[in-house]
């Protein structure tokens, strides 16, 4: 099948020098609107005394045979402050969720035609993929007032493959400001290459280098509006800060690499014995 790129020569010169595109009223009002319902329902129909906590900080020592099975399943993962001394939860559950993930693309219909739609072909194919797997999918909350830190990471680290073919796709649900815990990056920082891997092995998972130390004066925030969309180089360091503010960051994370020779290594956190299916193949 032929796909038409849908990036301008400007956009595409600005992803490769800077390493992050943002592109505007990428989803509508009204897919924004139903992927926002159905995610209601899922939390709804969720049963929370079976889940994980979800951490960038301490992910090693939160990480349990849940997180793993959820490579292939729609899964929910609470916030750390989400639970008190006792144990319990501080607040309703719908307000407790850091994320779901990671098969929504894939299990859930609304979202895996969302995901699967000509838009994302056409933004995936004019970056030069031939033939492109979306690896996961999370559906991010950022809560008001426990919303968790993420700190810098490059997408690579955790989505690895021989040639490294990732990135990142993350559409903003909701207005996305420096108050309620927007993007920051370093323009240009995916030039330097990939720092560190998070690997899996016998005993859990791990990264394989201490992380280097940045400084934030070097961070460009990145705010957006519900609806937008960012493109982000596997090996852009990128983060945000935890969400102090009154105000939910929903967001829709996908991320993408190349199936086209391109190897998935054996020692990523996500294990499965098929590929998912493509968004398109290219002759």
């Amino acid at each position: 099948m032929g796909i038409t790129g849908s990036l301008t020569p400007d956009q595409l010169e600005f992803f490769h020098s800077q390493g992050y595109l943002v592109i505007e009223s990428f989803a509508s009002e009204d897919e924004i609107r139903g992927l926002r319902k159905r995610m209601d329902e899922l939390l709804t129909q969720f049963d929370c005394s079976v889940s994980s906590i979800f951490s960038t900080k301490n992910q090693k020592n939160t990480t349990d045979n849940y997180f793993f099975e959820s490579a292939e399943k729609i899964s929910f993962f609470f916030e750390e402050k989400a639970f008190g001394d006792d144990g319990l939860l501080k607040q309703p559950k719908e307000l407790s969720i850091n994320k779901v993930g990671h098969a929504l693309h894939e299990l859930d219909p609304l979202y895996k035609e969302f995901t699967y739609s000509s838009n994302f072909s056409s933004l995936v194919s004019s970056l030069g993929y031939r033939r492109p797997v979306v690896m996961q999918s999370m559906y991010i909350f950022k809560q008001p007032g426990i919303g968790g830190e993420v700190v810098p990471h490059q997408d690579n680290s955790f989505v690895y493959t021989d040639p490294q073919s990732c990135t990142g796709l993350w559409i903003a649900l909701e207005d996305t400001t420096t108050v309620n815990g927007c993007l920051w990056a370093i323009p240009g920082s995916h030039k330097n290459g990939l720092v560190r891997r998070f690997i899996r092995g016998e005993t859990g998972v791990t990264f394989d280098q201490p992380s280097p130390s940045y400084e934030q004066k070097d961070f460009v925030s990145i705010e957006m509006k519900a609806g937008s969309l960012i493109a982000i180089h596997g090996d852009l360091i990128h983060q945000s800060f935890e969400n102090l503010s009154p105000k939910s960051r929903h967001a829709y994370s996908l991320h993408v690499v190349e199936s086209d020779g391109c190897k998935w290594a054996k020692d990523n956190w996500i294990q499965r014995e098929n590929m998912p299916e493509p968004l398109y193949v290219l002759p």
